[in-house]
């Protein structure tokens, strides 16, 4: 099941004028002991964004989420696949873009999602399933957020 994804970048020359600095295509990599691949387009370390930062923001050390900033990842789960339970520091924004997957909160409610369906995710505890015969592709942007504070006590990640 590995894919690719096309990935252009945008830039300045030296006067300042639109170039494309980047048009390649990036291989998704599985996650370990997983059967689920992850495909990471781009980061930021700061939130307002640097777009005077020259790093590649796909090769940008991060981890599911970046503490202070972004990321963009494309994820495909294969027919079957369950996620863990997990929540992250962050508020994500969540595209079908092909197949069926179903979101399942903490406390047993799921929402079925179709391609083109969009969820913002706001650091609850949830896991993705995906149920049908096909592969599910969805694209994910992950925001540095503040912990949610329930009973005056942040709720802690648990990714």
């Amino acid at each position: 099941m590995v894919f690719h994804t096309r990935r252009i970048v945008t830039g300045h020359d030296a006067d300042g004028h639109a170039i494309v600095e980047t048009d390649q295509k990036i291989t998704a990599q599985q996650v370990p002991n997983d059967n689920v691949w992850f495909n990471k387009i781009w980061s930021t370390a700061t939130s307002p964004a640097d777009n005077a930062d020259a790093t590649d923001g796909a090769q940008r050390a991060t981890g599911l989420t970046s503490d202070n900033g972004s990321v963009l990842r494309i994820v495909e789960m294969a027919p079957g696949h369950r996620s863990p339970m997990h929540r992250t520091q962050s508020l994500d924004y969540g595209i079908v873009l092909s197949g069926r997957v179903e979101l399942e909160l903490d406390q047993g409610a799921t929402v079925s999602l179709n391609a083109g369906d969009v969820v913002v995710q706001r650091g609850t505890v949830h896991a993705w399933i995906n149920p049908g015969p096909q592969p599910a592709r969805l694209a994910f942007v992950l925001l540095a957020a503040s912990a949610l504070l329930v009973h005056g006590e942040p709720l802690q990640p648990t990714h």
